[in-house]
């Protein structure tokens, strides 16, 4: 669920953002001329971001006012409660009427909207919504975005929140609580996993969130991950080390963060070399090398609401809204709502040193060399279609399996049981993880899960607890809880503005149970 409009933020790499310029003697004389790409006035400021979602100025949000209209019911309608409606069958309860104080629409009238006592509880979240959505495509210049580059030897780094890893990391000071959703939600993803597996992790013995089979694991990973005690943690000393393989599966919208933005990864252990696997149907393949870059969609609508060239930013988030099945000649829409199940993200960027890798796995496929220490492949298949070419080759001390929101406990689909006609849960179901979740679980490696919100940690774990061949076959590695990397932004529902979550709100983790085998002595008979 990653807002697609912040990617294009993040192709501009800086890497050391707060270096000083050097002056020479003779640029003392020289006159400070402002260059061409001096910084544009925003079409937005700071103070006029709100505008309800039909009167937006970019067409991406109004295109999304329109969809939470046709797929949303008004809460008054829908409750039951209180006086009968005048609505009959042939009048759908859609959302039509904007809230004047958060611009979503959230009722089929101003009456019903004016009688919801409920809707104060979550007005402001939703305005805060509205503001980030228009703040992203402002125009602005979004130094939250300057990501830092390689730490220095001797300064450590904090993992005890996004405020002190901020600052211990060096990135520009976020001053303001929209500056902090909008990186929190850029690098939850890296930093989930970098928190979970570093060495300085908030994650420990004392405070009970690791097992002590955790803790077994995670020292496993992390004779890989760090140098011995003493030595430099440098690129050099990480020269004969085997490669640390990370597999994301159920890949989505982190399959498409711009590679830089998974190469602070890297940053947090500087003598570790990564290959990144994101593996999932969903997955974001590169841009074919023949196509020619994606055109700004309703150009028309831009010049409509006379907006300035100067606004490619939003150019860009709506064509990455789009979705890669678009026939070949069509439109590309300018939003697709996130009903249910999340769209596939848009292709990607195509990279100098982007290859094909169908003929290695047989299924689309990509890999990158983007750095020494980096490697991304991304296979848009599911995982149980290409878990052969892997099983053999799997090792706790260099491999390790994230599920970002998998949705284990939600009901199927795709499969039905033939027993009661009812739909398989997720975890359980023979076309999406009933087959994988046991696989992992084989390889004895760490799986770490994230989820939305409470709730959905909560179904997960009873799902897992219940399902064949994985219930009673792993043991813990981390317990569930609060994950301190996950986004601080509000993702709103489409298909009912009241339902809102967070992207990796918790955390926990689990391994395949072992099994000791130990020999009876002979003198034990008698």
């Amino acid at each position: 669920m990653l807002c697609q409009g912040m990617v294009h933020l993040f192709r501009q790499r800086s890497l050391c953002p707060n270096r000083l310029r050097n002056r020479t003697f003779f640029n003392f004389f020289r006159k400070s001329a402002k260059s061409a790409q001096a910084e544009s006035a925003p079409l937005l400021t700071e103070d006029n971001l709100f505008s309800p979602f039909s009167k937006s100025p970019f067409p991406a949000v109004r295109a999304r006012g329109e969809a939470i209209q046709s797929l949303a019911t008004c809460p008054v309608c829908a409750s039951g409660h209180g006086e009968a409606h005048t609505h009959t069958k042939s009048q759908p309860l859609a959302v039509k009427f904007e809230c004047p104080d958060c611009g979503f629409p959230t009722h089929c009238t101003e009456e019903h909207w004016t009688a919801d006592g409920e809707h104060a509880k979550y007005c402001s979240r939703l305005r805060e919504v509205n503001e980030d959505e228009h703040d992203l495509r402002s125009g602005r210049k979004m130094r939250e975005f300057q990501l830092p580059g390689p730490q220095a030897y001797e300064e450590a780094i904090s993992f005890a929140n996004w405020d002190v890893f901020w600052y211990t990391r060096g990135f520009p000071s976020m001053d303001t609580e929209r500056s902090r959703r909008h990186a929190s939600k850029l690098l939850t993803y890296p930093l989930t996993i970098g928190s979970i597996l570093h060495q300085n992790s908030g994650l420990t013995l004392s405070n009970q969130r690791v097992t002590p089979e955790g803790s077994r694991s995670l020292a496993a990973l992390r004779t890989t991950l760090h140098v011995p005690p003493g030595a430099p943690d440098t690129e050099e000393a990480g020269a004969a080390k085997p490669q640390m393989r990370i597999f994301v599966l159920g890949a989505r919208a982190e399959s498409s963060l711009p590679p830089h933005a998974w190469e602070q990864l890297c940053m947090l252990f500087p003598s570790c070399h990564f290959h990144l696997y994101f593996i999932g149907p969903q997955v974001s393949l590169p841009r074919p090398a023949s196509s020619p870059p994606p055109k700004p969609p309703n150009e028309s609508e831009m010049k409509e609401d006379s907006i300035s060239q100067n606004s490619t930013l939003e150019n860009v988030s709506t064509a990455q809204e789009s979705t890669n099945t678009t026939k070949q000649g069509e439109e590309p829409p300018v939003y697709v709502p996130n009903i249910y199940e999340p769209p596939t993200p848009a292709p990607i960027a195509r990279l100098k040193r982007t290859r094909s890798s169908i003929e290695l796995y047989g299924v689309p496929s990509y890999t990158v060399p983007y750095t020494p220490q980096l490697t991304i492949t991304g296979l848009q298949a599911n995982y149980a279609e290409v878990h052969a070419q892997f099983q053999d080759t799997f090792d706790p001390y260099t491999d390790v399996f994230f599920l970002f929101s998998p949705g284990f406990g939600f009901p199927s689909p795709n499969s039905v049981s033939e027993l009661d006609g009812k739909p398989y849960l997720q975890v359980a179901s023979p076309t999406e993880w009933g087959p994988v979740v046991p696989a992992l679980l084989a390889t004895r490696c760490a799986i770490f899960v994230t989820g939305f919100s409470p709730a959905d940690v909560e179904r997960d774990i009873r799902s897992i607890e219940t399902a064949p061949d994985v219930a009673g076959e792993f043991e813990w590695v981390v317990t569930p809880g609060e994950n301190a990397f996950g986004s601080e932004k509000w993702e709103v529902a489409d298909f009912d503005p009241r339902v809102m979550v967070k992207t990796n709100w918790g955390v926990w983790g689990i391994r395949g149970k072992g099994r000791e085998v130990r020999e009876r002595s002979s003198f034990s008979l008698f």
